[in-house]
């Protein structure tokens, strides 16, 4: 496990996307490995430790569209 600090103004959002580079499937564990963290509200104190799970390396992706055929 990895842990992050919230900074000044930040929600977890923000700060999974800013530590992990995404927030897709990781925003639920966060708070399940985080009893209490939804009861700050949605911006954290400033200095808020979040406990972050392991990811694997090469886990993030990228969302592509096709414009044309």
């Amino acid at each position: 496990m990895n842990i992050a600090y919230a900074q000044q103004n930040e929600t977890l959002d923000h700060l999974c996307h800013r530590v992990l580079g995404r927030t897709a499937n990781v925003t639920e564990q966060v708070l399940q490995l985080n009893p209490g963290l939804a009861d700050l509200g949605p911006t954290l104190p400033e200095g808020t430790p979040v406990t972050l799970p392991v990811t694997p390396a090469g886990t993030r992706s990228i969302d592509t569209v096709k414009l044309w055929s």
